[in-house]
């Protein structure tokens, strides 16, 4: 038995069309492609007509699968079996692609980058490994760290790139992130929210993505070094998590460095639970190619 048809677009709207339902289906183990498509569809400026290559698995009538290549050539990919993984890569090595990594649950992405070293002889890197979490029932944080929340507004913007800055920076990221950039950012289309201590001190912050499919990802969490260990990400995690269920998101969900015992505690004690493990590589070829 065949394992499907991969059906190739540049049409974000005719993919979204086709492919939407399926994204929807599963907004947690989505969230990943449902929160970039949506910034493509809805913003002018993130997205370039004709610069995205779009691929749809179709069985029986019915999508099974979806990835995107953006100008990165890094692919974004939905679960695939290993058999499916290893036909795809056939198929975009057969079609001349090259490829810079690929993103997906860890199963996923171990079984293409397989693939694609198999049938192209690059060499796959896994950068760090991942969990996913969705949020079950919320617990508040025991001890509650004194502060209040509050809403990033437009006079904050300059703390909040340096937040983010640093942020990157702490991550490997090598990224510009100042006001001439800063719309071109994966920070830009988040809503942030500050914990500030009793005399109105920022001292973290935590960011959401637009609802999408009734699911909320928290993203990114960040607390200046010298104030880590008192509460303060614990505490701006519960409240952007809380005001998302409040807002109606049926699911909220995160991301966290597998290698990273600290943040995955406070996560679980907060009512997150882990859903699957997720892995970026990188692929690394022994000449040059063309895209």
């Amino acid at each position: 038995m065949l394992p499907g048809t991969w059906h190739l677009t540049e049409d974000i709207e005719d993919f979204l069309a086709r492919a939407g339902d399926f994204l929807r289906s599963r907004p947690a183990l989505h969230n990943t492609p449902l929160t970039t498509l949506e910034k493509w569809r809805t913003q002018s400026d993130a997205f370039t007509p004709g610069a995205v290559l779009f691929g749809r698995l179709e069985s029986a009538g019915e999508t099974q699968a979806i990835f995107y290549r953006p100008p990165t050539r890094r692919l974004t990919l939905t679960p695939l079996s290993s058999e499916r993984a290893d036909a795809l890569a056939v198929h975009l090595a057969g079609l001349g692609h090259t490829l810079a990594g690929v993103t997906a649950d860890h199963d996923t992405a171990t079984a293409f980058a397989e693939a694609w070293q198999r049938h192209t002889g690059a060499t796959p890197t896994l950068r760090v490994r991942m969990h996913l979490y969705r949020l079950d029932t919320l617990t508040p944080p025991n001890p509650h760290p004194d502060g209040h929340s509050r809403p990033v507004g437009e006079q904050d913007h300059d703390h909040l790139m340096r937040w983010c800055r640093e942020l990157a920076v702490d991550l490997g990221e090598t990224v510009t992130i100042d006001a001439a950039s800063w719309a071109s950012t994966r920070f830009a289309e988040k809503t942030y929210t500050f914990w500030e201590t009793p005399d109105g001190i920022p001292v973290s912050m935590a960011g959401v993505n637009p609802m999408v499919a009734g699911m909320v990802r928290v993203d990114p969490v960040y607390t200046p070094a010298d104030l880590r260990g008192r509460g303060y990400a614990a505490a701006v995690t519960a409240e952007v998590s809380r005001a998302a269920r409040a807002a109606g998101a049926t699911e909220v969900v995160l991301f966290t460095d597998a290698g990273n015992p600290t943040s995955n505690a406070l996560y679980q004690r907060l009512g997150y639970r882990r859903i699957t493990d997720w892995a970026p590589y990188d692929f690394a070829y022994a000449a040059a190619e063309d895209s």
